[in-house]
This record gives C-alpha cells, structure tokens and sequence, in this order.
C-alpha cells in the first residue's frame, strides 16, 4: 500500500506550469471537482473571498485575449519596445488565452473583507484576501494536475483590473487577480529548477 504523504509530496513535486494544450474539453464533473478543491483553501476570518468566473466558450476566450492584448500593446508601445518583439508578446498572450479549452478568471470579493477607517490596516485587509485567493489558485492547480490536466496561473488581469471586469459584466466589488488556464497539455511541458531549501529557509 503506498503511503498517502509520499503520494501527496510526488503530486506537489510533479506539478509545473503548463501552457499548450490538446482540444479534448473538459467535462463539467472533472471541472467542479477542481473548483471545489479551490473552495477548501483557508482565508482570514474565513471570509472566502474568492469568486470563480469560468470561461469554456471560445467566443468568450477570445474575446477576453483580444482585448488583454490590445492593452498590453499599448503599454509595450509606450515602454518603446521595437514593433516586432510586441507584436510576439501580443500574439503569444492571444494563443495562450483562446487555446486553454478552459480559463478560470480568479477575483476576489472586496466586500468580503473588514472595513477600517485607517490606510494601514485596509492595506492588511486587502492583502489577506489576495492571500486567501492565492491558496484558493494553488488548490485548484494541483486538483488539476491530479485530474491529469495541466494548468498555469497568470497574472495579467492584475494589469488591467477594469477591463476584465468590464467585459466579464463583474461586480464592481470583484477584484480580477489572475487566470488559470486549464486543459490536457499538448506536451509534457518543462519543469523549472527550484532553489534548495536552505536557500530560502531562516531557522531559529
């Protein structure tokens, strides 16, 4: 019998990012138990503020990358970066957005969290729930890479907040913070190295 923690520990391990995928879709019963998991994560005061808004229409993904591409090439333009390499950036942004069969766009939901009437403490507030909304995004892409789907977190909405949420028709109070693409990867992606953790760990 193989041991439940070896197995948690290899799943964690065998994870990476992954950014092509296959046209298969993917059913709604694999997909709303990789929500779920998304659900279980832990929050501040567990107020639970993620929202999930999940885009399976290509019409609706392509859309969304048309737009995010638009802005991202006026940016790039006024960071006076050579025309071709933009247009690579924009094109690269398109293909990856449209050709996830699914784009799970992760929020948070402002209203969610405790109001204070001084700068310091709704800044720690805000920051809980981004907190909260992460773990949420790390729950769902290990559900998926259990469900043998690859996925990949992209931070983009950060950028341009507004226009997500206006062409997703958003409430005013959802604070877009990132896509999950989702999908059966074309290829089995690359794993990237990782710093040892005596790198990064401070014992006392």
């Amino acid at each position: 019998m193989s041991d439940p923690a070896d197995s948690f520990y290899k799943l964690i391990e065998g994870r990476h990012s992954v950014r092509r995928f296959k046209g298969t879709p993917v059913v709604e019963g694999v997909l709303k138990r990789i929500l779920a998991a998304g659900i279980h994560a832990p929050s501040a005061h567990n107020r639970q503020p993620w929202r999930f808004v999940v885009l399976r229409a290509l019409e609706a993904r392509e859309r969304l990358a048309r737009r995010m591409g638009e802005r991202l090439r006026e940016d790039l333009e006024r960071d006076g970066l050579e025309p071709a390499a933009i247009e690579r950036d924009v094109e690269r942004s398109y293909a990856r957005i449209s050709g996830a069969p699914v784009v799970v766009v992760v929020c948070m939901d402002q209203e969610t969290m405790d109001e204070y009437p001084d700068p310091a403490r709704r800044q720690a507030e805000f920051l809980m729930g981004v907190q909260g909304v992460a773990m949420a995004g790390q729950n769902i892409l290990l559900a998926a890479h259990a469900e043998g789907l690859g996925g990949c977190w992209i931070c983009a909405p950060l950028f341009v907040p507004n226009l997500v949420r206006d062409e997703l028709g958003l409430p005013q109070s959802w604070s877009p913070q990132g896509l999950i693409l989702l999908g059966y990867p074309a290829d089995p992606g690359k794993a990237r190295g990782r710093k040892r953790l005596g790198e990064v760990t401070l014992w006392k």
